[in-house]
């Protein structure tokens, strides 16, 4: 198990759908995926939409102990992004799944290994700004 094959990709400016499904596909083939610095990773479009779209998902889970859960925090934001494009019920997508890591900021064991960079600079929101308005909303 620890012979496979570790991406770690850089999230900075990354539009956060092509992440997820570039992160989705390599897991699904049997990598290991680390993401780094998700609370840098873009949601492009006109920010006050993505933000309700984002607090109307969220205050669906409701107060109680039904789901379905939405989270708040960033690089959860993006896991869960990425698990709406694997098949998670099922064997193969479970597995895939696990592979996934994500983190906010740089942790020390990865900040000498080689790195994909993956995004330019566009207009969007950010997934902290997103995370920070959920914290705040609530």
């Amino acid at each position: 198990m620890e012979n496979k094959e570790e991406i770690i990709i850089d999230g900075t400016n990354a539009v956060l759908g092509r992440l997820a499904s570039f992160a989705a596909k390599q897991a699904l083939l049997g990598k290991k995926v680390i993401i780094v610095n998700s609370e840098k990773v873009i949601i492009v479009g006109n920010k006050k939409d993505i933000l309700e779209k984002y607090k109307t998902r969220r205050a669906r889970g409701g107060s109680g102990l039904k789901g379905p859960f939405f989270p708040k925090e960033a690089d959860k934001i993006l896991k869960r992004t990425i698990r709406g494009m694997l098949d998670y019920k099922r064997g193969r997508g479970r597995n895939a799944f696990k592979n996934i890591k994500c983190f906010c900021g740089l942790p020390k064991e990865f900040e000498d290994k080689k790195m994909i960079k993956s995004g330019r600079k566009k207009k969007g929101i950010t997934l902290e700004e997103v995370s920070k308005e959920l914290k705040g909303g609530k």
